[in-house]
């Protein structure tokens, strides 16, 4: 369903942009030229203008679908409270704290990591 409404959704852009370079502007820019066309100039801004909310309309609704869809089954999550769970270059485990916070755990593990011996060239860590 998602792809159907982006698909939509980039239609909508596509033929947007048209109307829009369609348009006279006011300085001649891009509608400049002779008015023999199908319809008289003033007939062609009230269409395209009608045609380009039209259009901004459909956009902003398939926008609003789009982002609602997006967090539709998204559930909450907090990073605070899990235990961290990353391994040393080493391989030998991180023992999970005694006392203190996450914080303590991130320095003990960060301490392991630089008693260790480099397997190679590193990058420079900044301090």
């Amino acid at each position: 369903m998602q792809t159907v409404v982006i698909v939509i959704h980039l239609m909508i852009v596509a033929v947007m942009i048209g109307a829009v370079l369609l348009q006279k502007s006011e300085g001649g820019g891009l509608g400049m030229g002779g008015g023999a066309g199908f319809m008289s100039s003033r007939g062609t801004a009230n269409l395209l203008t009608r045609t380009t909310a039209i259009l901004a309309v459909g956009f902003f609704i398939t926008s609003l679908f789009l982002s609602w869809y997006a967090g539709y089954d998204r559930k909450p999550s907090s990073i605070i409270g899990q235990p961290a769970q990353t391994q040393p270059a080493g391989g030998a485990p991180v023992a999970p704290p005694t006392s203190g916070g996450i914080l303590d755990s991130l320095k003990k593990a960060d301490e392991q990591q630089q008693n260790q011996a480099p397997a190679g060239p590193q990058v420079p860590r900044s301090q």
